[in-house]
């Protein structure tokens, strides 16, 4: 029972070529409609597993150095691998998942470098990166769904989150940077 975060973590990875292959089902397989919405369920399962785990991590007192380091690869292979996918079926600009990609790659090295030079704490996750990431967390989805629900145009909402989610990414990017100059002017 210990291990459930960590199980919990791979269970995300694992799911992320499954979101990916609904897209490559015949239609025969999959109607267009069902691959979307298929897509979508995976997706958000994978997005609850992410806050589930952490939450039984702490709440069950289980952390370890090894489930810090899988969850946020977790998380970018999930958003990343959605984003390639979403600029191939059209529905993301490149420039948007460029910029969200970018970043995580950026600043997931800034942090290793920075726990390295024992500064980890000056880029800690901050409030605005959680505005971002609940940001993409919400697009993503949309734009997977890509279809009207309820007479809500979801693929027009999901276009104005991911914009939003790539305005707080360079805001946090920037953040970050920020924080860990005077470490950075030091080496």
């Amino acid at each position: 029972m210990k291990n459930l975060p960590n199980l919990l973590t791979w269970a995300r990875i694992l799911l992320i070529p499954l979101v990916m292959g609904v897209f490559y089902l015949p239609d025969s397989w999959l109607s267009p409609f069902m691959q979307n919405l298929t897509a979508c369920v995976i997706f958000t399962v994978a997005a609850i597993t992410d806050w589930l785990d952490g939450y039984l991590a702490r709440r069950m007192e289980v952390t370890s150095a090894f489930g810090a380091f899988l969850d946020p690869v977790a998380d970018k292979l999930m958003v990343g691998a959605a984003l390639v996918m979403l600029v191939q079926l059209d529905r993301c600009d490149a420039i948007i998942a460029f910029i969200i990609i970018g970043r995580e790659i950026t600043i997931s090295a800034l942090r290793e470098w920075m726990a390295k030079v024992g500064a980890s704490k000056s880029v800690a996750v901050s409030y605005i990166g959680k505005l971002k990431t609940a940001a993409q967390m919400v697009a993503i989805p949309m734009l997977l769904f890509h279809n009207d629900l309820l007479g809500l145009p979801i693929a027009l909402i999901g276009q104005v989150l991911i914009v939003l989610a790539a305005a707080l990414t360079i805001w946090s990017m920037a953040y970050y940077l920020r924080r860990a100059a005077p470490e950075l002017a030091r080496h």
